[in-house]
């Protein structure tokens, strides 16, 4: 590894999924404007939209759709225009 090209300011850092209030604590260098305690301690917090606990991938709630449905109608609309009368 090349040395002195890492940073050196890894610090805990609070990650927030702001769809389902859920917390977790990781290292890291990035910059936060916001803190929050957590068991008497301030960490810089990071607030995000989507994370691996609310994404649909990861917690099984998938809406499957149901594409051979919509293909099968689209033919049934358009897909004869070009057959001579």
């Amino acid at each position: 590894m090349k040395k002195e090209i890492h940073p050196n300011n890894y610090r805990p850092v609070v990650f927030k999924d702001m769809s389902n209030e859920e917390i977790f604590i990781s290292r890291s260098t990035i910059n936060a404007k916001e803190t929050i305690e957590i068991d008497g301690v301030t960490y810089p917090l990071v607030k995000l939209e989507i994370t691996s606990a609310s994404h649909p991938f990861y917690t099984g709630k998938q809406k499957l759709v149901d594409t051979a449905g919509r293909v099968d109608k689209f033919m049934n609309r358009y897909g004869n225009r070009n057959k001579k009368k």
